[in-house]
This record gives structure tokens, C-alpha cells and sequence, in this order.
């Protein structure tokens, strides 16, 4: 990937973090049983930058993928507590989620983002712009578009 093209990519998650006032979006890759991030923008207390992991049967992540928790919490509190989610550093507010599926049928990871207050105006159309960008990164994934630059610098 030129870095023309990282740069064009920073901004789209930038200008889709901000359309959906939200605090960080980022992609993550499910590798070895640990979600690595990928890509991250935007800055919370939250400190996730590219290249951490951590487990991913503690993340949000993995239960969204199985079907264990919704993609689009606007109060991530009261659904973390309903469905007894993992504790997260800090609590979260509104986490919307969806997975990165590659053409064969396996999950890449995930595009996520989250603020650290409730957002009641999320809707489902917010989850399907999310949607569209984790068909982005599916298909930079498989034009190696996305891993041959990994880990690369955020702009």
C-alpha cells in the first residue's frame, strides 16, 4: 500500500469515527487466540495502539462474532451487564462491531469502534457504514493490500 493510500484509508476511518461520534475505531486480526490490533484512530483512556493483543475471549470481539452479544450497544454498560460481558479498562459507553469475513468464509478480525459515553442516537445505518468499511478492509486483506504494510504507522 502507498502511503498515498494510507493516508486516503486514515481519513476515511477518521471522517467515519467522527460521523458516528465515536472515540476510537480500529481493526482487529484474530491470530493464535489473541486479538491484535491492526490499525487504530482516535484517542480515549482507552490507550490501544497498533500491535498490542490481548486475549480475545475477553474482548467484546469475540462474543459479537458468535453471536453472543449485539453489534451495536449505544449503552454498553447495561448490555455488558445483562450478558455478562468481560470487564473492560474502563467502562464503555457505546461500542458498535462487526466482523471483517473474508471470501472463504473465515473472520479476519474486526472493525470496532467505541466511545466512553452512551450514544443513544446510534442506529442500525451507523452499523451498515461500519459494515461496508470491514468489506474494505476483507478485501484489502485478500489483496494483501492491508497485511503486506502491517504494522504500519498511523498518518
Amino acid at each position: 500500500m502507498r502511503s498515498g493510500t494510507r493516508c486516503a484509508d486514515h481519513q476515511r476511518a477518521e471522517g467515519l469515527r467522527e460521523q458516528l461520534n465515536m472515540d476510537v475505531v480500529f481493526v482487529s486480526e484474530f491470530q493464535d487466540g489473541e486479538r491484535v490490533f491492526r490499525f487504530v484512530d482516535g484517542e480515549s483512556e482507552i490507550d490501544v495502539r497498533v500491535g498490542d493483543s490481548a486475549p480475545l475471549e475477553q474482548s467484546y470481539c469475540q462474543r459479537i462474532v458468535e453471536g453472543r452479544a449485539p453489534e451495536l450497544m449505544t449503552n454498553a454498560a447495561a448490555v455488558a451487564a445483562e450478558l455478562k460481558l468481560p470487564p473492560t479498562p474502563v467502562p464503555i459507553g457505546a461500542h458498535l462491531s462487526t466482523p471483517v469475513v473474508l471470501s472463504d468464509g473465515r473472520v479476519f478480525g474486526t472493525v470496532c469502534c467505541f466511545s466512553l459515553q452512551p450514544n443513544p442516537a446510534l442506529r442500525s445505518e451507523d452499523l451498515s457504514r461500519l459494515k461496508g468499511c470491514a468489506r474494505l478492509v476483507a478485501r484489502k486483506v485478500e489483496a494483501q493490500d492491508f497485511l503486506d504494510t502491517l504494522p504500519f504507522e498511523n498518518d
